[in-house]
């Protein structure tokens, strides 16, 4: 079947050319006609430098416009887009360019040192030379093209007719476990999850959703700009979240959908609204790690109107797995029901489903639209997590009779203390229960008598006098004994990464 995942910008201009799909945090505003249009330009200029379909364009931008033209364009050209973080160091560049043998690399003119540092580096590996574009304005080292020079080319029209389950994206995930691998998302995947959970969330077409979640991740690409342009919505693009000036976008804009990770709630709490319109607020979407269920509460109580909804999703699953749909069906510190055409099961180690209940705890399986084809080049990894059609999270958890599902930890977080399994959401849970507590994670430190001993590793607030002693007696009362942390280390932030991520690879080393 030939589908296109272009078609949802092309439909949406169709419908409303001129409504405005994106401001910028710069107040620019563009419309559809203009993504459109653009878009289709960047397609013929790709095409033109030699390039046919399925091959690689790397992008490293942050969420600005010309992400969005990039993006549509290689879709409507029938390549293949690598949104790379732009954080990356030269060496992490060269694995991305050279793993996916990407003919063509987007950067930003700020980083354009760093980005031929990745490419010189790829090329000596063996790549054969990228065609480098610069972006966003300023001045341009030798061997590099203006971005804008792609403009100038005629607007292809109507978008490539490929196959439905061609790759559309390769998508690197974090690398946790080893060097970032790819997962092909398809054209008719991405598209079936933006378009099945806008539904299941509600997402309607006067919405105008925060897109201050990284593009290049799968939940601001896919939940967010997907989901907004299937819809034929608006999006707020913000280049870094910056809690001030993300106060200020909801409030300029009129914002109805905020989407984050429990971090950027938490720092939120922390602004200074008062004299601040928030009320158009609806929808907080929430993903990437569990939320705290005193954060969750919090929230609502501060910005009263919106209801924060938690979902569950992985670069290998196109985003979205499961969600909660609304304020009445939705269950406090569940990660949902499966969205439509996907299957969730807990299994044990053989590979058996479990029953539901708290007890139950096992990985987190899934099978559905939303699976990705592999990873690029990598049929070992991807023999390891895709087995029988399911593909395995390395999430645990276990459901409930009514088929929410619960998220405990990650296999590789579990802390094993004395022959017990202490999972760090449910020590975190407590800790964010104790008033002084703005942010804790919970880590496994070696211990040669009990395996493993457990570690909280605490933020407080302004002014709090609470101590470790405190915090360990606060857990004591409240927890088994060999769950509580016996060690507190008070810390004034919490390392996370691009997405808001806490990153307990650093706390543990």
């Amino acid at each position: 079947m030939s589908f296109n995942l272009a078609s949802i910008l092309t439909e949406s201009r169709i419908a409303h050319p001129d409504k405005p799909l994106c401001h910028t945090d710069e107040d620019a505003t563009l419309t559809y006609a203009d993504v459109d249009e653009a878009s289709g330009r960047v397609a013929t200029a790709l095409l033109e430098l030699g390039l046919e379909r399925g091959d690689r364009v790397a992008v490293q931008l942050p969420n600005v416009p010309e992400f969005l033209f990039t993006y549509f364009g290689a879709l409507k050209a029938g390549l293949v887009l690598v949104p790379l973080n732009p954080l990356l160091k030269a060496p992490e560049i060269a694995h991305h360019l050279h793993d996916s043998g990407a003919r063509v690399f987007v950067a930003h003119t700020r980083a354009a040192e760093t980005a031929l540092k990745g490419v010189e580096a790829a090329v000596a590996d063996g790549l054969a030379r990228p065609q480098v574009l610069l972006a966003c304005g300023g001045d341009r080292p030798e061997g590099t093209t203006d971005f804008d020079a792609l403009l100038r080319a005629e607007d292809c029209g109507e978008p490539a007719a490929v196959q439905a389950g061609d790759t559309a994206v390769l998508l690197y995930t974090s690398g946790t476990t080893g060097r970032p691998k790819g997962a092909e998302l398809t054209h008719v995947q991405l598209y079936m999850n933006c378009t099945v959970s806008g539904e299941q969330l509600g997402l309607r077409e006067d919405d105008v959703s925060l897109a201050v979640l990284p593009l290049f991740h799968a939940f601001g690409l896919s939940s967010v700009l997907n989901g907004a342009v299937r819809r034929g919505g608006t999006i707020v693009l913000v280049k870094r979240f910056e809690r001030d000036a993300v106060v200020a976008a909801l409030a300029k804009y009129r914002c109805t959908i905020f989407a984050g990770v429990p971090t950027m709630y938490q720092e939120l709490l922390r602004a200074d609204t008062s004299g601040v319109d928030l009320s158009s607020l609806r929808i907080g979407s929430c993903g990437g790690a569990p939320m705290p269920a005193e954060v969750m509460r919090e929230v609502e109580e501060t910005f009263p109107g919106i209801v924060v909804l938690e979902g569950y999703g992985l670069s290998e699953t196109a985003s979205s797995t499961t969600v909660n749909t609304s304020a009445e069906e939705r269950k406090v510190g569940s990660i949902g029901r499966p969205i439509w055409g996907v299957r969730v099961r807990v299994v044990d180690p053989e590979g058996r489903e479990l029953p539901p209940g708290r007890d139950n705890v096992g990985e987190i399986v899934v099978r559905g639209h939303n699976t990705m084809k592999g990873y690029w080049n990598r049929p070992d990894a991807t023999a390891e997590v895709l087995r029988d059609g399911w593909f395995h999270t390395g999430d645990l958890g276990h459901s409930d009779e009514d088929g929410y599902f619960y998220v405990v930890d990650r296999k590789k977080d579990l802390v094993v203390r004395g022959g017990y399994n202490v999972y760090p959401r449910e020590v975190e849970e407590v800790l964010y229960e104790h008033p002084d507590v703005t942010g804790a994670a919970v880590v496994g430190r070696p211990d040669e008598r009990m395996g493993e001993e457990v570690v909280a590793c605490v933020v407080l607030g302004p002014g709090s006098a609470a101590t470790e002693e405190d915090l360990v007696a606060f857990c004591k009362e409240r927890m088994a004994a060999y769950k509580y942390p016996r060690e507190i280390r008070l810390m004034s932030a919490l390392p996370t990464g691009p997405t808001g991520k806490i990153l307990r690879k650093e706390l543990r080393a």
